[in-house]
């Protein structure tokens, strides 16, 4: 089990098309000290984008994001952060470290 990223906050954007996650995973790292972990194509064309970091970093990342999504079209499907995902989370993020 993945303890390391116990209590750093998650978060996560989910698109339609790549296009917008690309945007959106370029703004989230450009405005604030985070990592991005991931993405998962999740079917249907619609693609999600994690990051992990602080809870401010990572709110300030996802609003970010999520306005760069909106100005490629109507990309984005939602924006959602845990401030400190429960480790039993964890596993269902898969190897994204």
């Amino acid at each position: 089990m993945a303890t390391e990223n116990y209590g750093i906050a998650l978060g996560m954007i989910e698109t339609r098309g790549l296009v917008p996650a690309i945007e959106a995973a370029d703004a989230m790292t450009k405005a604030a000290e985070v990592r991005l972990i991931g993405r998962e194509f999740v079917g249907g064309g619609y693609v999600t984008v994690l990051v992990r970091g602080e809870t401010g970093a990572v709110n300030a990342a996802v609003r970010a994001g999520a306005d760069a999504c909106e100005r490629v079209g109507d990309g984005l499907v939602a924006a959602h952060i845990i401030a400190r995902p429960h480790r039993e989370v964890e596993p269902v993020l898969g190897n994204n470290k």
